[in-house]
């Protein structure tokens, strides 16, 4: 097994702060990219301050920031935007979330910095997108999931849409922008030229909605709990279990929803895979009442050797104490590692996620800046 990483040697620029940004450059630095977290002097990264904090450490900014380097850069100032020059002429990818327009008013647009490096990769993340009446339009998950549809299919068939667990747009955002980062990188090995990236949240979002988008195009949309993916039929649904569990079921294939049947002994209900999941439909409603017949663990342990694709609804905790998540190898000191393991890159364990500004110094002195100038320079308020 080789001892590097296939991003060693990549320098990543990150100018993001929040979930969405960070999150993709943690994914390149997960697989050996430097990443310097470029933050604001003073405050920096408004999520090292959400909780849970533990020993003066945001716990959530550090799942997203691991590995990191920190320097704080006051981009407003005339001599905080020669250091960004400077900096972006070492580095092989930026990466920024301001709303469209912002960067070239600071003077570091992508024509800037790609004349001061033609080699740089400059991705922007951006909520809508850099075209469209939108663009500069303020956002979060919630909005950019209700407006791509995908809201819309997540809850129950009568009632409001559930805003689901996770902020699907912004981590479908990120890696789709880690995605296009490291197309621009191949693309570069072969032409020698960097290149503009654009990703978008919304675009996250809307990348999920490929099937629900063709079945619209054909005539048959998907609603919320009515279509064979979205709760709507009775082999594919979450159930009750007797101590107010629950159980996925998912046996849409006939050999898996015949096994299940076949286990919970009856078969009887074999030809009523698709019939409607919906209160007052027969199948459901015997369905409903078998599951509540055992409690979760019973249900675990009558279908442990049956191939039905029927499985537990865990807790978080449950979940990453489990057997399957255990098997991954995916879990560090409290953290989720990435889920892609390449066989020539050994494991590497997670290092802490950086003190604000804590690399400033060792960074500027890489361009020449010795320490009486690091000193003014944060007597001034620019780093």
């Amino acid at each position: 097994m080789m001892d590097c990483r296939p991003l060693d040697g990549v320098r990543v620029l990150d100018l993001t702060q929040l979930l969405p940004g960070p999150y993709c450059s943690c994914v390149l630095g997960d697989y050996g990219a430097e990443v310097v977290k470029i933050e604001r002097p003073g405050g920096g990264d408004w999520l090292r301050y959400v909780p849970p904090v533990v020993d003066g450490a945001s716990l959530p900014f550090q799942a997203v920031n691991r590995g990191k380097k920190s320097l704080t850069l006051n981009l407003k100032s005339e001599e905080g935007r020669d250091i960004m020059l400077r900096l972006a002429q070492t580095a092989d990818v930026l990466l920024e979330g301001f709303r469209p327009g912002v960067m070239e008013r600071l003077g570091l647009g992508y024509s800037t910095l790609a004349q001061a490096n033609p080699r740089l990769i400059y991705c922007s993340l951006s909520g809508y997108g850099m075209q469209g009446h939108y663009r500069e339009r303020a956002g979060h998950d919630l909005n950019y999931i209700g407006l791509a549809g995908l809201l819309d299919l997540t809850g129950p068939r009568e009632g409001p849409p559930m805003i689901p667990g996770v902020p699907i747009a912004d981590l479908g955002g990120a890696l789709w922008a880690a995605l296009g980062i490291l197309l621009a990188l191949v693309a570069r090995d072969r032409t020698g030229q960097g290149q503009r990236v654009d990703g978008s949240l919304l675009g996250g979002a809307l990348a999920y909605m490929s099937l629900a988008a063709a079945r619209c195009t054909g005539g048959q949309p998907m609603q919320r709990s009515g279509s064979d993916l979205t709760g709507g039929v009775v082999c594919y649904n979450v159930y009750e279990t007797r101590d107010g569990k629950y159980m996925t079921l998912g046996a849409l294939e006939p050999e898996f929803w015949a096994a299940f049947c076949t286990a919970v002994g009856r078969e009887d209900l074999v030809g009523h895979q698709f019939s409607p999941a919906v209160p007052g439909e027969p199948a459901f409603e015997e369905v409903r009442a078998l599951f509540k017949t055992h409690t979760r663990q019973e249900w675990q342990e009558t279908l442990s050797g049956v191939d039905a694709c029927c499985e537990p609804v865990y807790t978080v905790q449950e979940a990453l104490e489990s057997a399957p998540v255990q098997a991954l190898g995916m879990l560090a000191g409290g953290e989720v590692l990435s889920p892609v393991r390449l066989s020539a890159q050994s494991a590497h364990p997670p290092e802490p996620a950086p003190t604000l500004g804590q690399h400033t110094a060792p960074l500027l002195a890489e361009l020449g800046y010795d320490a009486t100038e690091v000193a003014r320079l944060r007597r001034q308020g620019i780093v």
